[in-house]
């Protein structure tokens, strides 16, 4: 709306009061892959397109962004619905027409709308009216809503809008107050999801939550280039309850979000941007308005004026967050806050990660594949719970299960919690995924503490560096997502132990898809190999994180690490030093590729080599190979990043960067290489996976 207005009438609510309820655990994903997997094969034609060609387009939604659960208040038991599914159960339909959107959008039973096109509003600035029960998803990056959006009105309950464009209703007028034109407007709705959409350029407001509108979630957006960003109120009373997580607030003036009259607010991790020396200037960041109770965690506020506001009415905590280049108002107080994890779990990342966590993961992802429909139902999926609600209480009893020559997918979703437990996916157990089932990475954790100088229980020896693994996974098409998988072995214990690299994941095999996983270590933590020295072995990593010190991501894979965070951990006596990579590449073939990555942790300044040349066994035919591009180094890098190993130089192998940034950067050297535009064009992630494209099939 135009107007942000408010009134002074404060009738909280709490949950002693009836209103809510904290969320049941309850195996969430696991009903919901069964539920969208049946309603893949019944995906209905439209727009004059064939079942076939639309059930491709809806496939090429990644199945675990369809499934997955909403987190923060949408996830709560109240009111009568039980968290947010949206359209879990009905068709899954494909839309590339306003007509067909609309329909579908609006009718009484529950939709899968799989937006598979740019979809312009005519006219100008209409949305749609959106009925309960309805999934609004794009396909890949295709999906647009041009010059309008969306209005979800009194008492409309379970919608999810994801991964869309939202865009260009803007009439001309900076500051419009003719023209309501908003992306996203919901007066009086509930349970509401907004998550990985890209809202910008609009005539009024990117969202607008007005009229007690409760139980919303607004997650991983890019709110970018308008007036006003995120509204939050049009009410006297006090009882929204809202979480605001992981979007990146970009080059917005004002209501970032501007929150009034909400009984509890929860903001963690968002990153608010405004670039110097453009036309857009922030007036505020996040504002506690009226009666509000707000929690802020772990935020990062880059450049922006009055970063935390508060009314002398409001109740604002704020905790653990970073402010770079601000000025003005940074206020907190009014009282006591509210505990969100009395609602909900959940996991916060650093501060200080958040920028290249949130630019990397914010917005429409990709499309990865256009798997049939036939061969999603063919997938199975076992599940896994320590309190024997599923199928089985170890991850190892369920791969176990898998039948040997295995060729349909077959997904083992894990319920939150610590599984100590080795796991091991041999190779006659294909298509194997390891799926957490919890709201982050860290919800679900695999992990063990064998060292490759560990003796085995039966006496018959040590383990060894790639026995020591946590998980090892050594059959094709292996997948892990949406988990942990740590080795915790203490180096500080075992000074006096022979052979203390210890993995946390090992992988040899080839179309390996790590997909927001967090693998964690000290020496060795992740195993990038291959089957056998002439087989190929192609690993992508995207939306993860891998911790370490020692030569912790290292083999002969042809591996991508794509959107990541490579995080620096200092050694088990608190020194800094260490290296990145070490790869064994054979001769002929790609090696590492970090691409669009941040690479950081709390060590000191010049500490940490990118990478040095692993000739495993001493073998001088491997060619190592390591390229670092278009990614951001922490000051941590050497400004020599590239070292020698055991008698091999680093020169004589393939070493190099491209286009990166960050205090760790540097300019082309004779110790620090850098590629050519042409030959860059050559080390794209396409090259890298040689005609594979990973999907979450």
């Amino acid at each position: 709306m135009t107007a942000h207005h408010r009134t002074a009438q404060h009738t909280s609510r709490t949950p002693a009061g009836g209103g809510h309820r904290r969320r049941r655990p309850r195996m969430v994903l696991a009903a919901a892959v069964a539920t969208a997997l049946a309603a893949t094969v019944a995906v209905t034609a439209v727009n004059g397109l064939s079942p076939a060609a639309d059930a491709a387009e809806a496939a090429a939604v990644s199945p675990v962004r369809a499934d997955e659960a909403a987190d923060g208040f949408a996830s709560v038991d109240a009111l009568g619905q039980n968290g947010t599914y949206g359209g879990r159960g009905g068709e899954t339909v494909t839309v590339r027409t306003l007509a067909d959107l609309e329909k579908y959008a609006t009718a009484t039973q529950p939709y899968v709308i799989v937006v598979a096109a740019a979809i312009t509003m005519d006219p100008k600035g209409r949305e749609i009216k959106v009925a309960s029960h309805k999934t609004i998803i794009g396909s890949g990056t295709s999906g647009h809503i041009v010059g309008g959006g969306f209005f979800l009105g009194q008492g409309v309950h379970n919608v999810i809008i994801r991964n869309l464009t939202i865009r260009d209703s803007y009439a001309g007028t900076w500051n419009d107050k003719d023209h309501d034109w908003d992306a996203i407007q919901m007066d009086g709705a509930h349970h509401v999801w907004i998550d990985h959409n890209d809202l910008r350029n609009m005539a009024d407001g990117l969202i607008d939550s007005r009229k007690d509108t409760t139980y919303l979630t607004v997650s991983w957006n890019r709110l970018q280039h308008d007036n006003k960003a995120f509204g939050i109120g049009w009410t006297e009373n006090t009882t929204a309850d809202i979480t605001i997580h992981h979007n990146w607030f970009h080059e917005t003036e004002q209501r970032n979000p501007s929150t009034d009259n909400v009984a509890h607010a929860h903001l963690y991790n968002n990153y608010l941007q405004d670039d110097p020396g453009t036309a857009i200037t922030s007036s505020y960041g996040n504002y506690a308005r009226g009666h509000t109770n707000m929690v802020l965690e772990n935020s990062y506020f880059d450049g922006l004026n009055n970063p935390v506001t508060r009314d002398s009415t409001a109740t604002l905590v704020q905790r653990g967050s970073v402010f770079s280049g601000t000025s003005g108002r940074n206020e907190s107080g009014g009282g006591a806050s509210f505990d969100p994890r009395s609602f909900y779990p959940y996991t916060l990342d650093a501060a200080k990660d958040v920028p290249a966590l949130v630019k990397a993961g914010a917005g429409p992802r990709a499309a990865m594949g256009t798997t049939a429909p036939a061969a999603a139902a063919a997938v199975k999926t076992l599940t896994v719970a320590k309190d024997g609600s599923g199928q089985y209480g170890s991850v190892q009893a369920a791969v176990n299960a898998v039948p040997a020559g295995n060729t349909a997918r077959t997904v083992i979703a894990i319920a939150p919690g610590t599984y100590r437990e080795t796991v091991k996916i041999p190779s006659t157990k294909q298509n194997v995924t390891l799926q957490g089932t919890g709201p982050s990475r860290k919800s679900t954790v695999i992990v063990y503490d064998n060292a490759s100088g560990t003796r085995k229980p039966d006496g018959s020896g040590t383990y060894g560096t790639g026995g020591s693994a946590t998980v090892a996974a050594e059959a094709d098409g292996f997948q892990a997502r949406n988990l942990t998988i740590a080795n915790d072995f203490d180096e500080a214990a075992h000074q006096d132990m022979n052979g203390q690299q210890a993995v946390a994941l090992r992988t040899a095999a080839d179309k390996v898809f790590l997909d927001s996983i967090i693998t964690e270590g000290d020496q060795d933590t992740l195993l990038l190999d291959t089957a056998a020295k002439d087989r190929l072995g192609r690993v992508y990593m995207k939306n993860s994180y891998v911790v370490g010190n020692v030569d912790f991501i290292f083999g002969r894979a042809s591996a991508v690490i794509d959107a990541s965070v490579i995080t620096l951990k200092k050694r088990w006596d608190g020194s800094s030093a260490g290296y990145v990579t070490a790869p064994s590449t054979p001769a002929g073939r790609k090696g590492f590729l970090i691409n669009n990555s941040t690479v950081n942790g709390d060590v000191s300044a010049g500490t940490f080599y990118l990478g040095r040349p692993w000739h495993a066994g001493g073998d001088a035919t491997l060619d190592p190979m390591t390229t670092v591009r278009d990614s951001t180094l922490s000051a941590a890098i050497r400004p020599a990043p590239w070292t020698d190993m055991s008698g091999f130089s680093w020169k004589d192998d393939r070493f190099a960067e491209y286009r990166n940034d960050g205090p760790g950067a540097g300019a082309a050297s004779g110790d620090r290489p850098q590629l050519g535009d042409s030959a860059a064009a050559g080390q794209e992630v396409a090259d890298w996976l040689a005609g594979w494209t990973p999907t979450a099939d």
